[in-house]
């Protein structure tokens, strides 16, 4: 494979900026100046304004700006302004002043980290000609302690602008480190490959085995040097490069071709070698960026909708995961086991269900596997709570249709109100409750989760996902448990209810506190929505059923559910497995979103009042239209009278 270029900086920038930083009198405005014009300055200006350089200078023709500091105390804030600009840093030292060396380590690096600026640093030792020859010092003898305390610094650099040694070099290191830098793609330490790196090349190895026969053909590998390098490849070429590979490592190569084992070895040989720019020309022809992430034109615009509608995945993107489940189901047990799904993920840069809110919240089967509908929800739950991300990942496991197929925005919830119906295939349901209410055991058995013989506190949001039939018919429900906390925070913003389908007020039975606290809760969520226009079903349930009571529960919560006009309470013991069918019922709330509403007391006053001056102001439009009328026939039996005079 040959090498060639990429022109995209960080964040596919159109230029490179470079921030030169150093002790004075280390010769940065020298060095600068002296790369731009080809000729030593006899005179330097204390500080440089930003010095461009030609764009034809370096091989990637990508546009160069160089800024020049100053570190004077009085100049602090516009050091480090310009710092936090940077796309490379280059820190200078003078050869034959050792004190700016060490100021290297203990002042300079530790200073980029303070003001985490995260971006390559090149070291360079500017005049290379005043260091005293009677004592040579090694370079990589120098700088290989600095180097292995501070990962950040790409490469180092002697230089000399009086006597013009590599001077285009120091900026032209920076530069690449910038379009083509080493840390995502290897681990100096462990001198191998990162796993994001072997990820995203293990998913253009495979596009690229259009037999998917496990190796590249002679062809399939032609094939990929003329999309990346816009060159094909010689016969003798493709054979000189099996050797090199067969040579190192016998199972590179086999009888069908170059093995996925042979092409990570050629890109991590590639980069031992300094051709890091063969690597990412890969990467960036198959769309990825400097994180090795899929830049954003390879996916879906942002998406445009109202608060109150919802993202779900389409019947093609649904079809699709049903058979990658089954292609990867290797026992044919019907269940992903752990190693299949990192198998799955392989090709993604990481596995995006491995932290929260998606781990651990679907059903498993008791060896920790997920069914198809398992899998299924963990889907609907990511494309729910970050469509864009959840895409990017189909596209990484290997879904070839047009990204945005994959998904569809839902009908508004107003809208559904309206129609009195609703044709999502997920809900949400908030699950909202005093502290040690029972939210958590909802949640719990809710995905088969055992239940917890010690009480833990719920901090932060939670999610369990799961398929709900409803006689053939199959919806995903996503259970979002708020811990009491949570609900004050959550109602300060106006759209909070306005992705919620429904919610549940769960109280332990056998507390009146529990009881009067989860109504307090009730009323505040329902008064947000009848303010902001973001009403939504409500259901009442009374946990802890296998408990005793409280004396007035029964009276109580049933005289509030009748006041708001919703459902009764609906009683459950999650610790005897005994929910009233509360899933099936919550679906069907949920789908028909203009029953079981509640209407607090100031919701009712509010639309009385509306009545009121609506019924007025149809008053006063009779009135009207009755004084015009009566006008009219004042004016003809007018004109008659003065006909007949």
């Amino acid at each position: 494979m040959a090498g060639g270029g990429s022109a995209a900086g960080k964040g596919d920038a159109p230029s490179v900026r470079i921030v030169v930083a150093g002790d004075a009198k280390t010769g940065k405005s020298s060095l600068i100046l002296t790369a731009a014009t080809d000729t030593y300055p006899p005179n330097v200006p204390p500080v440089l304004p930003p010095t461009r350089l030609p764009d034809d200078i370096y091989p990637d023709k990508v546009p160069v700006t160089i800024i020049d500091t100053s570190s004077s105390p009085e100049n602090r804030g516009k050091l480090v302004e310009e710092l936090k600009k940077a796309d490379a840093v280059v820190l200078t030292y003078a050869c034959d002043k050792p004190a700016t060396l060490d100021r290297l380590s203990t002042f300079w690096l530790p200073e980029l980290r303070r003001l985490e600026v995260r971006v390559p640093v090149v070291v360079v030792g500017c005049m290379l000609d005043k260091r005293d020859e009677q004592y040579p010092v090694s370079l990589e003898q120098v700088m290989s302690p600095i180097m292995q305390q501070f990962r950040e610094i790409e490469t180092c650099i002697e230089c000399s602008a009086f006597r013009h040694i590599q001077i285009p070099e120091v900026f032209y290191y920076a530069q690449k480190a910038v379009l083509h830098p080493t840390a995502p793609l290897f681990d100096q330490e462990a001198q191998t490959l990162k796993p994001r790196c072997v990820r995203a090349l293990k998913r253009i190895f495979i596009l690229c085995d259009l037999d998917r026969d496990g190796a590249l053909s002679d062809a399939e590998l032609n094939d990929f040097q003329v999309k990346c390098f816009n060159a094909p490849l010689q016969p003798s070429e493709i054979v000189g490069v099996k050797r090199v590979v067969q040579e190192k490592l016998q199972e590179g190569v086999n009888e069908q071709g170059l093995t996925l084992t042979g092409f990570l070895f050629l890109h991590a040989l590639f980069i031992e070698k300094g051709r890091l720019e063969t690597t990412w020309t890969v990467l960036r022809k198959f769309g990825y960026n400097n994180e090795i992430r899929l830049s954003e034109d390879q996916l879906p615009p942002p998406i445009k909708r109202h608060p109150d509608q919802s993202v779900e995945l389409t019947n093609d993107a649904l079809d699709f995961l049903r058979r990658i489940f089954f292609t990867f189901d290797i026992d044919g047990d019907g269940a992903l086991r752990s190693n299949e799904l990192d198998d799955l993920f392989s090709t993604a840069p990481e596995n995006p269900w491995s932290d929260a809110p998606y781990k651990d919240a679907a059903e498993k089967d008791a060896l920790g596997g997920l069914s198809v509908d398992g899998f299924l929800s963990e889907w609907a739950l990511m494309t729910l709570l970050d469509p864009i991300y959840s895409v990017e990942n189909l596209i990484y496991i290997g879904y070839a249709g047009d990204p945005s197929s994959a998904i569809r925005v839902t009908r508004r919830r107003r809208l559904d109100r309206k129609k009195q119906q609703s044709d999502r295939n997920v809900y949400q349901c908030f699950v909202v409750g005093p502290k040690e209410a029972g939210k958590s055991a909802i949640l719990n058995s809710f995905i088969g989760r055992p239940f917890p013989e010690e009480y833990q506190s719920t901090t932060g949001d939670q999610y369990a996902v799961n398929v709900v039939d409803l006689g053939g018919a199959k919806k995903s429900l996503v259970l979002r448990e708020i811990p009491e906390d949570e609900v004050k925070k959550l109602l300060s913003s106006k759209d909070a209810l306005a992705d919620c389908d429904i919610a549940i007020f769960v109280h332990d039975s056998s507390h009146e506190a529990s009881w009067k606290r989860a109504a307090d809760l009730l009323v505040d969520v329902a008064s947000h929505g009848e303010a902001t226009g973001y009403e939504m079903p409500c259901l009442i349930v009374a946990a802890k059923d296998d408990l005793e009571p409280y004396l007035t529960e029964i009276q109580d919560s049933t005289r509030v559910s009748q006041d708001l006009g919703i459902e009764a309470p609906i009683p459950i013991s999650t610790k005897l497995g005994d929910f009233s069918n509360l899933f099936r019922r919550i679906v069907n709330a949920a789908e028909h979103p203009h029953l079981s509403i509640p209407e607090t007391e100031a919701g009712r006053s509010r639309k009385q009042y509306h009545r009121l001056v609506n019924r007025s102001l149809m008053f006063v439009s009779v009135g009207a239209a009755v004084a015009v009328v009566g006008l009219a026939a004042y004016r003809v039996y007018a004109a008659r009278k003065n006909a007949s005079s």
